[in-house]
């Protein structure tokens, strides 16, 4: 069989050719009771996979990254054997791995199943664990393969084996009674999958398309010790708390549903006031920045994305054409304000005092998602874009990049958004995505870089992620299970200027090509909300607050003198209500809290009447104080012009 060379652990050994990675693990010493696979050259192997090429082998241990997503995947396959066991007229489709877990699609058709089995399902998959069943990588052709799944009547593990090319070597794991085509790598045994817990069940359509059968998706969570798990469900329990789709609703800020379209939510009066005050924030920082404001419409010739690249590019995530019918040209939806804008640069000549020409607009913007990747706000169809465009002299770029960098910053400080992460993406060469000018590229991402670092600030890198016309700084907020979300973007652009023809007149009297910057550091008001609503659990600074102030008067009597605060509130712009029900002060209390979560509440009793005064309550503090009402109407404007955020000393 021949010899290979293996180096592992600073160790040089001469192996047989087809030995397991176990065994080469086994004679370095390095086979320690927590290494679940191996790495042979950088893929991870099962440790039974026989050695067959030279190279690095590295052990890979349970709590690894690598190490967790083999148990995850091998947890997918227990869940699947316990499955046929309670339900042998299931039909397996396929089960990977997802963040902090897996699942597998699954067609119980004429067999009753719902989420009340999961503890069945779960039980039957601890019984799998203590039998410890040797899980086996077996290559075989594909008529080997469908000579194993056809009969069955296995059907979509049919259509995938018809799917790969003739001559294919296909690999299936085997435990026990069960066998499941896989690429793997796998755990040695079903003794390792100790720690789990089923979750929830969703339908999913096979291969994600509406035109086929539904499936039925379980989903699971893996972990490799129970304190892990533990910690994982607490953090679900505070995701769940902070759910902006829950809170959403709770307070009254937006509805999504199916009479209007999947994606395309409507906002109710409290949401309005969150987008209405960020804009106005928009358009005050944009001012002294030297931004300039614009409107443009919603739909737009389809030539115009043609010249953009859109058509090329984005046409998948762009709606369907509309055909007037006086008119042959087709109309699109925009999904992006980009090309408005160079219109509007190229609407009349432009000279070097003008540069660099920053234009900017919430403008609303479409993108066909498909169904099942609608998440809330989150994910949409429809959305309004904290967007600009900067036309900047190419000595210029670095200076505006920077800028723009800084106002993303200033906004999250004065939201008090700490946890997130810029991220420099860069194109990939090897992708066809990517408009081919190498020389561009390099210079385009030096800038990048250079500014980045220039400002101190730490970003990581992502190959790949460019957009199709530069690279670009994105900005990727964490949320409390972990999940990144690009909320905010600033990219450079060295395509447009030559496909629009946009151009300037320089200090020589002669054209010039700017470079645009595309920006929204604050992303869209969909994405940017459900964010703010799960940062601060509903419970919002004053200035940004759909209701700023509750007044509570104490007794019946007393209802006049609150009418008059809230007059005077009312007059000077503050979103205020007066609750006069009849319900006790305690119930009065709960509801500002639970139903508006208002950050102040004035409680005026006999005493604050006869005083002009005023007992203020505020969200999330343990003390309450009394002050005359003309000190607190001052302070309370002042929260708002400055836009402070709140103090908090105890938890909801």
């Amino acid at each position: 069989m021949g010899s290979l060379a293996i180096s592992l652990n600073e160790k040089k050994l001469e192996l047989e050719r087809g030995v397991s990675a176990r065994e080469a693990l086994a004679k370095a010493e390095a086979l320690k009771n927590d290494v679940v696979a191996a790495k042979l050259n950088g893929k991870v192997v099962d440790l039974g996979f026989p050695l067959s090429e030279s190279g690095t082998l590295e052990p890979v241990a349970l709590q690894s990254e690598e190490g967790i997503d083999v148990l995850r995947h091998s947890t997918a396959h227990l869940m699947a054997q316990a499955v046929m066991r309670l339900f042998p007229k299931a039909k397996l489709a396929i089960g990977p791995t997802v963040e902090n877990g897996f699942y597998y699609d699954i067609d119980f058709s004429g067999q009753a199943f719902s989420a009340e089995d999961l503890p069945r399902i779960e039980e039957e998959m601890r019984k799998i664990v203590k039998e410890r069943l040797p899980i086996r990588r077996q290559e075989v052709s594909r008529e080997e393969a469908m000579a194993i799944w056809k009969p069955a009547g296995e059907i979509y593990k049919v259509e995938l084996i018809e799917g790969l090319p003739e001559g294919s070597v296909i690999s299936t794991y085997n435990q026990g009674e069960f066998t499941d085509l896989c690429r793997g790598p796998h755990a040695p045994d079903t003794g390792w999958l100790r720690v789990f817990k089923l979750m929830t069940v969703a339908g999913a359509y096979w291969r994600g398309d509406e035109k086929n059968q539904m499936l039925t998706r379980i989903y699971g969570t893996a972990w490799p010790t129970k304190d892990q798990l533990h910690d994982y469900l607490k953090r679900l329990e505070e995701a769940e708390r902070r759910d902006h789709r829950k809170l959403g609703k709770t307070l009254e800020l937006f509805t999504i549903c199916d009479e209007v379209g999947k994606g395309l939510p409507l906002w109710l009066p409290n949401g309005a006031v969150l987008r209405e005050e960020l804009e106005k924030l928009a358009k005050e920082t944009e001012w002294r920045y030297g931004y300039q404001r614009v409107v443009t419409p919603e739909i737009t010739k389809a030539g115009l994305y043609k010249i953009s690249g859109h058509l090329e590019h984005y046409k998948d995530s762009m709606f369907p054409p509309m055909t007037l019918p006086d008119e042959d040209e087709q109309f699109y939806l925009k999904p992006m304000n980009c090309p408005h804008h160079h219109m509007i640069f190229r609407s009349r000549p432009r000279s070097y005092r003008e540069m660099p020409l920053r234009l900017a607009e919430y403008g609303r913007v479409y993108r066909y998602e498909k169904s099942g990747e609608l998440a809330g706000l989150l994910r949409v169809r429809g959305m309004c874009m904290n967007d600009a465009h900067l036309y900047v002299p190419e000595d210029n770029l670095k200076d505006e990049f920077k800028a723009v960098i800084q106002m993303h910053l200033e906004y999250y400080n004065l939201l008090g958004i700490a946890d997130y992460q810029m991220r420099l993406s860069l194109h990939d060469p090897a992708k066809d995505k990517f408009v081919a000018d190498p020389e561009q590229w390099a210079k385009a991402e030096r800038v990048c870089a250079e500014a980045m670092d220039e400002l101190g600030i730490g970003y990581r890198v992502a190959y790949g992620e460019a957009a199709f016309y530069g690279p670009k700084v994105d900005v990727q907020f964490r949320n409390v299970l972990g999940r990144e979300e690009t909320n905010g973007t600033n990219q450079v652009d060295f395509v447009a200027a030559e496909r629009f023809g946009l151009r300037y007149v320089g200090k020589d009297g002669q054209l010039h090509k700017p470079v645009v910057l595309h920006r929204a550091p604050l992303g869209t008001h969909e994405r940017f909300i459900a964010f703010l609503i799960e940062h601060f659990i509903g419970a919002f600074p004053t200035w940004l607050a759909p209701v700023q102030v509750v007044i509570i008067p104490v007794a019946p009597e007393l209802a006049e003198y609150g009418r008059k605060l809230k007059d005077d509130l009312y007059a000077s712009f503050v979103r205020v209500v007066l609750d006069d029900s009849g319900e006790t002060l305690n119930k009065k209390i709960r509801n500002a809290t639970t139903q508006y979560k208002a950050p102040n509440l004035l409680i005026i009793g006999e005493k604050e009447r006869t005083s002009e005064s005023v007992t203020l309550r505020r969200y999330g503090l343990k003390r309450q104080e009394t002050w005359p009402y003309a000190q607190f109407k001052e302070w309370l404007l002042d929260q708002v012009r400055r836009r402070t955020l709140p103090d908090r000393d105890i938890e909801e």
